[in-house]
């Protein structure tokens, strides 16, 4: 991609509640959107909890912005994180954001930022609230995103989960949205941009880099070729 043609991404990081460990991976994602120009980690840096935030910030280019407990019980990062956010949507610079959180009280900001046509990418836990994710245009499982990138086999899962029902189910309806020829074959790129249509699928949350390696994984359930135009087509069996 042409440099003048790259996205401008934005990375805001609540270091109160997210893992430091995710964020050489978190930017490996957030760079196929384009250029992560604006990197923000929001927190009391005075505190012993965030010793592992502050020794990364220069080597991964984090611009450390500090947030005084003023309030027992209140967390001022989270405003502050909202407010830097509505600034840099209004000015016009930004084409879409990282939150890396697992708060649901940035539900309304990531709503309010798509709502504007911005692709928001969530970072968090598992088990962040429904609602958080589902605002998300994506929310990717930074613990799972960890053990993927340092997984050697780069074909299986990576922490040796078991595709579910639900999944193959979510593939299947995919696969029935897309076109499809008269073998029942589809593109699996076609079928990949229906199912991301879905904030919680990313092949990056099973264990895997790329979706050709989950359905090679699902091959009970669907049959993968590749064509004379070297593209990858796939059909259901079941």
């Amino acid at each position: 991609m042409p440099e003048a043609n790259l996205k401008n991404i934005a990375l805001l990081i609540d270091a109160d509640n997210a893992s430091h460990a995710g964020i050489d991976p978190v930017l490996t994602v957030l760079a196929e959107l384009g250029q992560v120009n604006i990197r923000r980690a929001y927190g009391n840096w005075a505190k012993p909890a965030l010793s592992n935030w502050n020794k990364i910030t220069h080597r991964f280019g984090l611009q450390p912005m500090q947030q005084f407990d003023l309030t027992k019980g209140k967390n001022a990062t989270d405003i502050a994180m909202a407010i830097d956010a509505i600034d840099l949507l209004n000015a016009g610079k930004v084409d879409g954001f990282g939150i890396m959180s697992s708060d649901s009280d940035f539900t309304p900001l990531v709503t309010r930022l798509r709502q504007d046509g911005l692709i928001v990418y969530g970072f968090g836990s598992a088990k962040a609230p429904e609602a958080f994710k589902t605002a998300c245009t994506r929310y990717i499982d930074v613990d799972q995103l960890i053990r993927t990138a340092s997984h050697d086999d780069d074909k299986s899962p990576s922490n040796g989960a078991a595709i579910d029902a639900d999944l193959i189910e979510l593939l299947g309806a995919a696969w029935k949205a897309a076109s499809r020829d008269d073998e029942g074959y589809a593109r699996l790129h076609e079928v990949g941009q229906i199912a991301g249509n879905r904030s919680s699928f990313d092949v990056r949350n099973h264990g895997f880099k790329r979706l050709s390696d989950l359905m090679r994984a699902a091959s009970d359930n669907f049959k993968m070729e590749r064509r004379d135009d070297k593209q990858l087509y796939v059909k259901r069996l079941r």
